[in-house]
């Protein structure tokens, strides 16, 4: 791992949950020498991607990426197109649904939307990076997405989150090909206790799943119907998605299609 990538990566430990971080905790986080992790938190600070709260001395996101993000919806405004199909999405369903992107080895949430009509409810961290392996997002990904992205999962420890939380290699290639064959894919308490989640891709010029939109809930909630109205929903969402960004939709994942 290069210089450049030790320091960026430090700030995917910065979440909703851990908003501010000081030098001991990096140096936990992390497992780096104390003196190069300090040397690199002081050079995202020196360009603005960190800054220090005067008070506790410890580190936050800098307006740096404040002003990076705007700059990347300017010139690609996914989130404009995706947050009203989000919301209607979630609106029809009334339950959470999440778009996520390929960042690396795993999916990045770039917008989600939960209607709050129920009194138990899916708690999600947009923050959260959510695992290739382990989640409904990341198996659309890796059925769907560049084959790099299986290399590297099949190449990788797997770390386990949940009860069913697949670990072993042949068990994972088999549930890609499933999910390669259905059209979709299914999480059963992969990522989460009592959560089961649906996902499906959507797709960049050339073909290739570039995200996927995915709809988790409460394991004593998913009825057939409700399962079956999920699938409808996510084929549409992600066409709608697909057609906004210019791209090519396969036609069997095309709203009035047949399910592969």
């Amino acid at each position: 791992m290069g210089t450049i990538t030790k320091a960026v990566t430090l700030l995917n430990h910065f979440s909703s949950d851990r908003a501010e971080i000081g030098l001991a905790s990096f140096v936990r986080l992390t497992g780096g020498d104390k003196a190069t992790v300090r040397r690199h938190l002081q050079e995202l600070e020196e360009n603005g991607y960190l800054e220090q709260n005067p008070e506790t001395r410890k580190y936050r996101l800098g307006p740096a990426i404040l002003r990076l993000a705007a700059v990347r919806e300017t010139s690609f405004p996914l989130r404009t197109f995706i947050r009203p199909i989000v919301h209607g999405m979630a609106e029809t369903l009334g339950e959470l649904v999440h778009a996520a992107l390929l960042q690396g080895d795993v999916m990045s949430t770039v917008y989600s939307a939960d209607p709050k009509v129920h009194g138990t409810r899916v708690i999600f961290d947009e923050s959260e990076m959510l695992p290739l392996h382990a989640t409904a997002s990341g198996l659309a990904m890796l059925a769907f997405g560049p084959e790099s992205a299986v290399d590297y999962a099949i190449a990788q420890d797997r770390k386990s989150y949940a009860p069913n939380t697949v670990i072993g290699k042949s068990d994972l290639l088999h549930l890609v090909r499933q999910t390669q064959a259905q059209g979709y894919s299914f999480s059963d308490q992969y990522f989460t206790n009592d959560i089961q989640s649906h996902g499906m891709p959507f797709f960049g010029p050339k073909g290739t799943a570039v995200g996927t939109l995915a709809v988790p809930v409460p394991a004593g909630r998913l009825t057939p119907d409700l399962r079956d109205q999920i699938i409808d929903e996510l084929r549409r969402g992600c066409a709608a998605i697909t057609h906004a960004l210019g791209g090519t939709m396969p036609a069997a994942f095309e709203p009035d299609q047949p399910a592969p």
